[in-house]
């Protein structure tokens, strides 16, 4: 079997945008399970990805008020055929994360973050993969906003950075 996540993070409605983009929309849609890591910043949209994902899983990040605090953990996990995915905002700096996130999550195989805004695909030296999405709404330094669609199939995860436009 094969399950097809959508993971965004750093969405910043309706602060850097005013809603969702379309594509987005279309995107968790499509998806087996969306997933995000955080900085919603607005309790509407955590109800609308609620109300047309499949199935959703999300954490609060730094700019996440009570509102979203009080609906979602700092820290989510699920399985999805058999990986064992593991959600958070904030991984710190760059430098040296694949060791901190080793120890931080011993028993994930998956560890999906935000925070950066930059997208992020590494593997650890225990072989948990990193994957960081960037924004959807809110690019920085980054050439164009973006969103990571994931397929698990087995064991096997490939990851596809997406432009969103």
């Amino acid at each position: 079997m094969t399950t097809r996540l959508l993971l965004l993070a750093d969405t910043h409605v309706p602060r850097r945008a005013r809603r969702l983009p379309d594509a987005v929309l279309r995107a968790v849609d499509e998806a087996d399970v969306v997933v995000h890591a955080g900085d919603w910043v607005d309790l509407a949209t955590v109800e609308l990805l609620r109300s047309r994902a499949r199935l959703l899983h999300g954490v609060y990040g730094n700019n996440d008020g009570q509102e979203i605090r009080a609906v979602l953990p700092e820290v989510a996990r699920f399985t999805a055929e058999g990986v064992r995915v593991a959600v958070v905002h904030e991984t710190g700096a760059a430098t040296g994360r694949e060791k901190r996130m080793d120890a931080a999550f011993p028993d994930d195989d998956l560890l999906v973050f935000g925070h950066s805004h930059i997208p992020w695909d590494t593997v650890t030296p225990r072989g948990l993969r990193l994957l960081n999405p960037g924004s959807p709404t809110d690019r920085r330094r980054q050439p164009v906003c973006t969103l990571m669609q994931v397929v698990i199939d087995g064991e096997h995860i490939a990851a596809t950075l997406v432009p969103v436009p």
